[in-house]
């Protein structure tokens, strides 16, 4: 009787305790088996009184190329030739496709401060006042396309790099669809000018 006694009232102390299972608790539970959460690791970011420079993030050893990233084709991704100097055309097939993807990369990315026809008075010109260029100046239409494709990537002045948001077979679509807009308004003010 004594031993059912004792029995009931460790059952009811634990019972009352938060220990059983479906009880809340504000401790931390108890992890019989260590599992990885518990392992010394670096945090990305994190400091290291390891490594000589304190940084727990090591960089890849110089010359490595993630897979599928080996970009030797300077013409495609870089916009420029074996000269070192901007190419003057693109260097992948002009098709309804890429024209069809170029509008569409265009409408994200371009058309907020170029507008849908390439005159620059896009939103932040007219809103904010930020001075745009145009497609269709002449300075612009002078560009060679690995000049355009190079400022896409870089920037210049007031406009941002693209290079991560924008891929490169992304930007030289935009700059077909680019090159349809200045043909379009040439071939528009022909028509105007011939009586």
């Amino acid at each position: 009787m004594r031993r059912v006694a004792t029995f009931a009232a460790l059952a009811l102390a634990l019972s009352g305790c938060g220990l059983l299972r479906g009880c809340t608790s504000s401790q931390p539970p108890i992890h019989l088996n260590p599992s990885m959460d518990d392992q010394p690791k670096l945090l990305p970011q994190a400091s290291s009184d390891f490594f000589y420079n304190g940084s727990g993030m090591r960089l890849p050893v110089e010359g490595t190329v993630a897979r599928g990233e080996l970009r030797e084709d300077d013409a495609f991704f870089k916009g420029i030739g074996e000269d070192g100097k901007p190419i003057a055309a693109i260097p992948v097939a002009v098709t309804p496709e890429l024209l069809e993807r170029g509008a569409a990369r265009y409408a994200i990315y371009c058309q907020p401060c170029h507008d849908a026809r390439g005159d620059g008075k896009g939103i932040l010109f007219q809103r904010g006042n930020v001075p745009t260029s145009s497609f269709h100046s002449d300075k612009i239409r002078a560009y060679p396309d690995g000049q355009i494709f190079d400022i896409m990537t870089n920037g210049s002045g007031l406009m941002p790099s693209y290079k991560w948001p924008v891929p490169p077979a992304d930007r030289w679509a935009i700059i077909a669809h680019i090159r349809k807009l200045e043909r379009e308004r040439a071939e528009a003010a022909a028509r105007r000018a011939t009586p």
